[in-house]
């Protein structure tokens, strides 16, 4: 990956490239332009100057952009004298080697700059082999662009020129990286599998909270289970997924999970390289889909969403459509929104608008997998009576004459255990007809 991109060179300066492709729609090459200026600087990097190219015909396979374009940017680009320049598109491993020749800069592409972002963000281990392995598979098709200085001309012998050598020992030792990252991250994987499974054996219930990055979605279960989960206002704050209990109104505990947010464009192998921590979407029993209302991107975010919903398996979950930051639309934003998704919420998370509703229609999708029950559980059955704190809700127990009475809500696949004993109240006893009095005539 590119040495220059690092929080600790805050001198280095980048010309931006957004492309405005044929099969875009209006304006929407301009808003991934603005999107790429937030995740540049999310890196520290000074941007010198950003510009919109419109391609009116197909890509071209040199520089992704006609040639004239290409050297009147890298003109710009030195004249701001700026080290590295940022295209919006996807370069190929040979539109890049092409670009650095010319230009005698750093070129790179929005992939790089992700990649750069999860780098920097990773905490745990699992996610630092997830973005180490992304980077690697990005990075091997690229190394010439490291060895551009050596020999590329062959020897007369069959080990061939230095360069040449040296490229191919280099490409060994990434490929021999990316087999011992995938070794050590089939290790955390089936770790954190055990750790869900014994979870998923709990009667408890769990909900993942998703949406485009910066939407809120740590601010959100930060308020509501009174946990410290980074939440801030830069993109890809939260790359580890945080699982935390949350009290709902009626007493019953809620696993909710914060997840990485999502990016229009998120390259392809960092889905695959977070497949694990992405799995908490589609083992979850419900998803919260956040939304920032107040973005005037909403309508593109909350298609990315559902798109990588779906490349995840997980579009068919049952989904609470959740838009935040109401308070900061006026009216008619408002009032356009809720006609778009009529049945969405709207809240404020910072200020807690709205907040009691979602709690309630969290109850409401926690009760799909259980039912409410009244049971008698004889004297002899204790055993019974501990199992059903595992498997359900226990409201209220109490021991009378009869036996043990629990009353709560249980997991419908745990039926058989219960249902022999659910209570029916003895019916009342029906009452005796008055006896006629009568009275003796003389």
């Amino acid at each position: 990956m590119a040495d220059f991109i690092s929080a600790q060179k805050p001198t280095t300066r980048a010309l931006l490239v957004g492309v405005q492709t044929p099969d875009m729609k209006p304006g929407e090459g301009a808003e991934l332009l603005t999107e790429l200026i937030e995740l540049v600087e999310n890196l520290g990097i000074v941007i010198s100057r950003s510009t919109l190219v419109t391609l009116r015909d197909r890509q071209q396979p040199k520089f992704l952009i006609g040639s004239g374009k290409a050297a009147e940017l890298i003109a710009l680009a030195k004249e701001d004298g700026a080290d590295v320049i940022v295209l919006d598109e996807e370069l190929t491993p040979a539109q890049q080697r092409n670009w650095e020749e010319e230009s005698g800069l750093a070129v790179i592409d929005r992939q790089e700059v992700i990649l750069e972002i999860f780098a920097d963000r990773a905490q745990t281990r699992e996610a630092v082999l997830q973005v180490a392995l992304a980077r690697m598979e990005y990075s091997l098709p690229r190394l010439t662009r490291a060895w551009s200085h050596l020999s590329r001309q062959r020897g007369k012998g069959s080990m061939g020129g230095e360069g040449e050598t040296q490229l191919e020992q280099d490409r060994r030792l990434v490929r021999n990286r990316i087999t011992k990252l995938k070794s050590e991250l089939a290790t955390v994987i089936s770790q954190r599998a055990t750790q869900r499974a014994k979870r998923q054996r709990t009667p408890v219930p769990g909900a993942a909270i998703v949406g485009y990055t910066n939407s809120g979605k740590s601010t959100l279960l930060n308020k509501l289970t009174g946990a410290h989960v980074l939440a801030a206002d830069k993109l890809f704050a939260t790359l580890d997924p945080t699982t935390r209990q949350l009290a709902l109104p009626d007493g019953r505990t809620l696993l909710l999970t914060d997840t990485v947010g999502f990016i229009r464009r998120l390259p392809h192998r960092l889905v695959e390289a977070f497949k694990a921590t992405l799995e908490e979407v589609v083992v979850a029993d419900f998803l919260i889909h956040l939304l920032d209302a107040a973005n005037p991107n909403v309508d593109e975010h909350h298609a990315t969403t559902l798109a990588v919903l779906t490349e995840l398996g997980a579009a068919d979950r049952p989904t609470l459509t959740v838009f935040n930051k109401i308070d900061l639309l006026d009216a008619p934003h408002l009032a356009r929104l809720r006609a778009q998704h009529p049945g969405a919420l709207f809240v404020s998370v910072h200020k807690g608008t709205g907040l009691d509703l979602l709690l309630r229609h969290c109850e409401e999708l926690a009760t799909d997998d259980t039912e409410a029950a009244d049971l008698l559980i004889p004297h002899s059955r204790y055993d019974l009576v501990a199992k059903l704190h595992s498997v359900g809700f226990v409201r209220k127990q109490e021991s009378i004459d009869e036996g043990v009475r629990v009353t709560g809500r249980f997991r419908r696949k745990f039926a058989a255990l219960y249902a022999p004993f659910i209570f029916h109240p003895p019916a009342p006893a029906p009452s005796k007809p008055a006896k006629k009095i009568q009275r003796k005539t003389r």
